[in-house]
C-alpha cells in the first residue's frame, strides 16, 4: 500500500523525515527527539509509528497540559520516558501591561530576530504583564542572555520550572454548518460570515494559513481536523465532515478559538 496516498503533497518531504527516524531507532535502539513539531506534525508521526510495528513508542510533551507545540521522542517501546527527557526550558519576563501592549506576534518577531530557528520554541504564553516561552535546552542560554527586549519594552528573562508554566486551556465553539464544497475560500467564507469575495482576497494577500502553512489557492480542499488560521481573525477548524443533505450540500462542524 502506497502510504502517501493518505497525505497531501505538500507533506510528503515531512512524511520521508518522519520515516527515516523510525528505521533509525528500529536499526539502532536509540530514541530519537525532535525539535517543535505543530499539531499536524504530531498527528502524522502518531499515524506513521502506527502503520509501524509493536517495537516503538512515541510520546509527546511541549511542557504543559494544553502546550500545542510539542517535541516528540520516539523509541524503543521498552524505554521509560520521563518530563526532563524531552529536553525543555521555560524563560519567563515581566513587564508593564499600562504603558506597552505585547502581542504572541511581538514576541515570536523578536525570538526570530536572534537568528534562531521557528523549530526551537515552543509555546508561548502573553498573559497578565507575564511572557512566557518554552524552548529547548541546547538553546536557552543564548536566548536569555541575547533577548533583552520586546518590541519598545525591555525585559529581563529568567529561567522558570515547567511547573510555573501559565496553562491556559483552549476555548473551542464549534458550530454546524452547511456548504456547497469543501474548498477553502467556501468554508472560510461560512465561519468566518465574509462574502466569498473577501475570503478570496484574503486568500490572495497570503491572511490564510491551513495546519501552519501558508495557502494561496482558494480551490485547496479541506479535511478534517485541518486547523485553519486568518491573520486578524483568528483560529478556527474544521472538525467533522457530517455527510451530505438531500439536495448534496455538505454537512460540516467547525470550530472557533475564542479568547
Amino acid at each position: 500500500m502506497d502510504i502517501y496516498q493518505h497525505f497531501r503533497k505538500e507533506e510528503h518531504d515531512f512524511i520521508d523525515q518522519v520515516l527515516s527516524w523510525i528505521n533509525e531507532v528500529e536499526r539502532s535502539y536509540q530514541r530519537k527527539l525532535t525539535d517543535f513539531l505543530d499539531p499536524r506534525e504530531q498527528q502524522i508521526v502518531d499515524m506513521l509509528v502506527g502503520t509501524s510495528n509493536d517495537e516503538i513508542q512515541v510520546q509527546q510533551f511541549g511542557g504543559g497540559k494544553y502546550s500545542e507545540r510539542k517535541r516528540v521522542i520516539i523509541a524503543p517501546y521498552y524505554e521509560e520516558i520521563a518530563q526532563e527527557d524531552f529536553e525543555l526550558t521555560c524563560l519567563q519576563a515581566s513587564y508593564q501591561e499600562k504603558f506597552i501592549t505585547l502581542s504572541h506576534r511581538d514576541v515570536m518577531g523578536s525570538f526570530l530576530s536572534l537568528g534562531i530557528k521557528r523549530k526551537k520554541l515552543g509555546d508561548i504564553v502573553v498573559k497578565d504583564g507575564l511572557i512566557q516561552l518554552i524552548t529547548t535546552n541546547d538553546i536557552a542560554m543564548y536566548v536569555l542572555t541575547n533577548l533583552s527586549s520586546f518590541k519598545k519594552a525591555t525585559i529581563k528573562l529568567e529561567e522558570q520550572p515547567l511547573e510555573n508554566l501559565l496553562e491556559i486551556a483552549p476555548n473551542w465553539v464549534e458550530t454546524d454548518q452547511t456548504v456547497s464544497s469543501l474548498r477553502l475560500d467556501n468554508v472560510l467564507k461560512e465561519i468566518y460570515h465574509i462574502s466569498r469575495k473577501v475570503a478570496s482576497e484574503y486568500i490572495e494577500k497570503k491572511y490564510v494559513k491551513v495546519n501552519y502553512k501558508l495557502v494561496e489557492d482558494g480551490k485547496f480542499l479541506l479535511q478534517e481536523n485541518d486547523l485553519i488560521s486568518l491573520r486578524g481573525k483568528g483560529r478556527s477548524m474544521l472538525v467533522r465532515i457530517n455527510g451530505q443533505t438531500k439536495k448534496d450540500k455538505i454537512r460540516i462542524t467547525t470550530a472557533v478559538l475564542r479568547d
